[in-house]
């Protein structure tokens, strides 16, 4: 079987309201689990990671 490739790209910084990721848009337990969640799982929340990191997107304030 194919291994799936991380979303983390080295942010790795878990603020906000939303406990999420602002590099990739997990939580820290699913970061934690990512290597060991059954496919069906990852795909759940790959697909739930691009609606993550556009409200994130929407929350940053933007530089001046």
């Amino acid at each position: 079987m194919k291994k799936r490739k991380s979303p983390c790209i080295d942010v790795c910084e878990f603020t906000g309201p939303s406990g999420w990721c602002l590099g990739c848009g997990r939580t820290r337990e699913e970061c934690v689990r990512w290597k060991k969640m059954k496919p069906y799982e990852a795909n759940i929340i790959e697909k739930e990671l691009k609606i993550r990191m556009n409200k994130l997107a929407k929350m940053k304030p933007m530089p001046q």
